[in-house]
């Protein structure tokens, strides 16, 4: 770890310190050395910062830090079993909006990452949208028959790969620093914390994962009613260019927009939140930042428009299960099997009590009856199931947190539009009809597959295990005859040492 790291960290302590960004930090349980610490950065907040909220200060020096710390600051927000609610809570705020870089270096870009296809695309204006790690411009296709088409151009920012890579140089070595002098702290995983963010922000930094990630997500969504997201243009994509059609439509949060247009809200509201648990459940792959930035409106016929795939969010089999049984539990008062299923899907340790978790469970959802169906979140309830599970010792599952903030995103978005719906309605026929199939003969012949495909793949293997056994057991023959030979030779030394002993003794005594 270079000094470049650390001076970098201490530079961003300063900033972090002016913007009062410390005083999130409760002092309770720290250890002396740490409180005495915490209490000399904080002697360098700046006196206007005292007058705002926690929010702003935090928000607004990481924006000052550059695009790599905005970044964190978005990933920490998706982990609240890391960080805590509170924190989680003040960097779900925090806007990804920068300012866009030289309009100059954009042509560059293109020829570098495109060559002679670069000359294809054409009017290329200012961004219509400036983040931290790239920014989108409209743009026009030329086509081979010489007609245009409008499309959507992501450019990485010029030396954001270097500056990513010396950024989170000086996170580790934050991380490493805190975990060595603050033992309590080592509980939050500071360096798993940077792990996490350093993954993700890798393959952000390759645009052609977000193009395969488009593609995925499209081939699950092509069937369904009511969404919509661009086309990727594969001969126009590169590790630092993204293309993509151009969707026109209405931003979802300009809602009175939508009503000129003759949008039925409702109908979008119901659309966004179906379509979500529908990919989700059925296809345990869906968008996981569906902020009201990355949504829009189609005009023409009321369809959801998504952007941005940036973050996108996966569950295999087991948790698709999960989440269906729970909300459909939870739906029908049936407490008990939602408890089973945590023991039986092994979120919950064997040796912890089934009705005591299922006292736990009725005590989240019983308060949902009788009040009105605007007043129910469901993204809470499942915030509170995740937090009653700590009792019961369930490990932390952060595909489910990343989950359940963007069922929250969708649940804002849809009471933006719709402030009466009924979630709980809306998602019924989505999560019974996926139960339904898995427990009827489409379920069973799928389980059985899956059950068969495991039984041929295990036989196709048994000519190999065979084989394999065979080796080991004529290893283990020859060392066994080999030993047999050495304790041969052993007896037989034993044996003359014994005989030339006697020999020894007899001459003496003789």
């Amino acid at each position: 770890m270079g000094i470049g790291a650390y001076w970098r960290l201490v530079r961003a302590g300063y900033v972090l310190s002016r913007e009062g960004a410390f005083s999130l930090i409760g002092s309770k349980g720290l250890p002396v050395n740490a409180k005495f610490a915490l209490s000399v950065l904080r002697l360098l907040e700046r006196r206007s910062v005292r007058k705002t909220g926690s929010v702003q200060r935090l928000s607004k020096a990481l924006n000052r830090l550059g695009p790599t710390y905005v970044k964190f600051g978005q990933t920490l927000a998706t982990r609240p079993d890391i960080v805590g609610p509170e924190i989680a809570g003040d960097l779900s705020v925090l806007q990804d909006a920068m300012e866009p870089f030289d309009q100059g270096l954009v042509s560059k870009i293109l020829e570098s990452e495109l060559g002679v296809r670069a000359k294809d695309i054409l009017e290329l204006g200012a961004p219509v949208a400036a983040a931290s790690i790239a920014q989108v411009h409209k743009c026009k296709l030329k086509r081979a028959d010489g007609s245009t088409q409008t499309i959507a151009v992501k450019l990485l920012r010029p030396g954001i790969e270097e500056r990513f890579g010396a950024d989170i140089q000086s996170f580790y070595a934050g991380a490493r620093l805190v975990e060595k002098l603050v033992p309590p702290i080592r509980r939050l995983r500071p360096v798993g914390v940077v792990e996490v963010l350093d993954h993700s922000a890798r393959l952000e930094l390759d645009l052609r994962f977000e193009a395969a990630a488009i593609s995925e997500f499209g081939e699950n969504t092509k069937g369904d009613v009511g969404f919509e997201i661009p086309q990727i243009k594969w001969e126009y994509t590169a590790q630092r260019v993204l293309t993509t059609s151009w969707m026109d439509g209405i931003p979802v949060r300009k809602t009175k927009e939508l009503e000129q247009a003759g949008i039925d809200r409702k109908l979008v509201s119901s659309n966004l939140m179906q379509n979500f648990l529908r990919h989700a459940i059925r296809d345990g792959f869906f968008h996981a930042d569906m902020h009201p930035g990355n949504l829009f409106i189609n005009p023409k016929n009321g369809h959801i428009q998504a952007v941005d795939f940036g973050i996108m969010g996966r569950i295999n089999k087991r948790e698709q299960r999960f989440l269906a049984e729970i909300l459909y539990g939870f739906i029908t008062r049936n407490y008990s099997h939602v408890a089973q299923l945590h023991f039986d899907i092994g979120y919950v340790p064997a040796d912890q009590s089934v009705a005591e978790f299922a006292l736990a469970l009725r005590m989240i959802g019983e308060p949902m009856h009788g009040r009105k169906a605007d007043d129910i979140s469901m993204a809470g309830v499942f915030g509170q199931l995740l937090k009653v599970t700590e009792i019961f010792n369930m490990a932390a599952r952060p595909e489910l947190i990343l989950l359940q903030k963007n069922m929250a995103l969708v649940e804002g978005v849809g009471r933006m539009l719709d402030p009466e719906m009924d979630i709980w309605s809306i998602a019924e026929p989505i999560v019974g009809d996926w139960i339904k199939d898995q427990a009827g003969p489409k379920g069973k012949i799928a389980e059985a597959g899956e059950h068969f495909g495991a039984l041929v793949s295990t036989l196709a293997q048994v000519p190999q295990l065979v084989s394999r056994a065979n080796e080991l057991l004529s290893v283990h023959k020859q060392e066994i005859e080999r030993q047999q030979k050495q304790n041969g030779r052993g007896l037989k030394m034993a044996f003359g040492v014994v005989v030339a002993l006697m020999l020894v003794l007899i001459w003496r005594l003789w």
